[in-house]
C-alpha cells in the first residue's frame, strides 16, 4: 500500500497546484483588468499635459510607424525622441517625419552603471515640461484614442502611473505556443489585482506604454534611482508604491508591439535576457523554480502521456486557468493542451538565462552586454 501512496503523491502534487491557481480568490489567471481605446465613451482630445518620451536605439525598422500613431492620439501632445546612439538610420527617419511638437534628443555616451533605455529616459526628462508622462517604448503602436483612454483612466482612479501590457504578435506557431504564455506566466508571478491594489506589496508595470505623474518620478528620483534595475518597468511600479502613488497594470489590444517574434530562437532570447534577473540571481530560486515547474509542468505531461487519470485531471484544471488568457488574444482553445510543453521550454530558457550570468555573457541587447556582479552592481559594455 506504501509504495502506492508516495507514487501518488506527485501526480497529486500537480493537481493540488493547479486547483490552488484556480482557486486564489485574487483570479491571477483573469482577464477582467483591460483597457483599450473607446472613441465613444472617451472626451475630449486636448493631450497638452502630456509629453511622450521615446528611448530609440537602431529602431528604422519601426520608428515611423510609432510615431505616426502618435499623431492621430489627439491635439496638444509633446514627443521626446532620445536618439541612443543609433547606428542605423533612426534619427534621418524621425527628422524626415515633420511631426509638430517633435523633439530630439542626442543620446550621450552611457555612463558606468546605467541601462542603455534608463540612461535615454534620464535624459529625456530632464526637457520634460508637463504634467504627465508617456512612457512609451519606440516599436509600440498606439491605436487611436489609447492615449486618451490612459488620460481617463488615471484621472478618475485618481491614480500616478498606469500601464498596458502591450499586444504582441500572436500569428506563427511559436507565438501561439509561448506568447499567450508569456502573459500568463507574468500574471502569475505579478497578479494584477493584487499589483493594482494599494496596501498589496506586489508592484508591476509594463514598460512599453506607461502614462506616469511627472512629480511621482521627481519624488522617487527617477530614473537615477532605477538606473541598475533591468526590469526597470516592475521596478518603477515598486519604487511608486513604496513611496505612497497608486500604480494600475492591464492587458489591452490598443498598444501593438511591432517587434516580431517569428521563431524559437527570437522567444528563447527575449525571455532569457531577463528571466534569471526575476530570480533576483539566486540559485536556491532557480532550484526551487526547477522543483515547482516540474511538478506542475513535466510530471502532468508524462502522467498525461501514460494515460494516468491524475495527469488528465491536471490538464484539465491547467487549461481551465489558461483558458481565459487564450480567448482574449483570439487564440483556439486547443493551444492550452499544449501548456505544459511551453511550460518546460519556459523551464529551458529560465535555465539558459542563469547559464549566461555564470559565464558573465550576461544580458545582451541592442548591441550592448549587461553583467550583473556581486551586491547586484550592474556594468553595461
Amino acid at each position: 500500500m506504501i509504495p502506492v501512496v508516495w507514487g501518488d503523491l506527485p501526480a497529486l502534487s500537480g493537481l493540488c497546484i493547479w486547483g490552488i491557481i484556480l482557486l486564489l480568490p485574487w483570479r491571477p489567471w483573469s482577464t477582467r483588468e483591460t483597457l483599450d481605446t473607446d472613441a465613444d465613451t472617451i472626451p475630449g482630445n486636448d493631450l497638452s499635459r502630456i509629453t511622450a518620451l521615446i528611448p530609440a536605439r537602431n529602431e528604422a525598422d519601426v520608428i515611423e510607424q510609432t510615431l505616426q500613431s502618435l499623431t492621430s492620439q489627439g491635439q496638444g501632445l509633446r514627443i521626446i525622441l532620445i536618439d541612443d546612439q543609433s547606428t542605423d538610420q533612426t534619427a534621418a527617419i524621425v527628422l524626415n517625419t515633420g511631426i509638430p511638437g517633435l523633439k530630439i534628443v542626442p543620446g550621450q555616451p552611457l555612463p558606468e552603471g546605467w541601462s542603455g533605455k534608463l540612461w535615454a529616459l534620464e535624459q529625456g526628462r530632464m526637457e520634460i515640461k508637463t504634467e504627465l508622462v508617456l512612457l512609451l517604448d519606440a516599436d509600440i503602436r498606439l491605436l487611436p484614442g489609447t492615449l486618451r483612454a490612459l488620460l481617463q483612466k488615471l484621472d478618475r482612479d485618481q491614480l500616478d502611473l498606469v500601464s498596458l501590457m502591450a499586444h504582441l504578435d500572436m500569428q506563427g506557431f511559436w507565438e501561439k505556443l509561448l506568447i499567450p504564455a508569456f502573459v500568463f506566466f507574468f500574471k502569475l508571478l505579478y497578479p494584477f489585482r493584487l499589483s493594482n491594489a494599494p496596501a498589496s506589496r506586489v508592484a508591476a508595470a509594463a514598460g512599453g506604454c506607461i502614462l506616469v505623474k511627472k512629480a511621482i518620478l521627481e519624488k522617487i528620483n527617477a530614473f537615477t534611482s532605477l538606473r541598475k534595475s533591468l526590469i526597470d518597468d516592475c521596478a518603477l511600479a515598486r519604487r511608486i508604491k513604496d513611496n505612497g502613488g497608486r500604480t494600475w497594470i492591464g492587458l489591452t489590444h490598443s498598444a501593438i508591439s511591432l517587434r516580431p517574434y517569428h521563431n524559437l530562437k527570437e522567444i528563447w532570447d527575449m525571455v532569457a535576457r531577463s528571466a534569471f534577473t526575476q530570480l533576483r540571481y539566486s540559485w536556491v530560486l532557480l532550484v526551487l523554480c526547477t522543483l515547482l515547474m516540474t511538478v506542475a509542468f513535466l510530471l502532468p505531461l508524462i502522467q498525461v502521456l501514460t494515460l494516468k487519470p491524475a495527469g488528465i485531471a491536471t490538464l484539465v484544471l491547467m487549461m481551465l486557468c489558461y483558458l481565459p488568457t487564450l480567448r482574449y488574444y483570439g487564440i483556439h482553445p486547443r493551444w492550452g493542451c499544449l501548456l505544459p510543453v511551453t511550460g518546460i521550454l519556459y523551464l529551458g530558457m529560465t535555465w539558459a538565462s542563469a547559464c549566461r550570468h555564470l559565464y558573465r555573457k550576461g544580458s545582451t541587447w541592442k548591441g550592448r552586454n549587461y553583467i550583473i556582479n556581486a551586491g547586484d552592481h550592474c556594468n553595461f559594455q
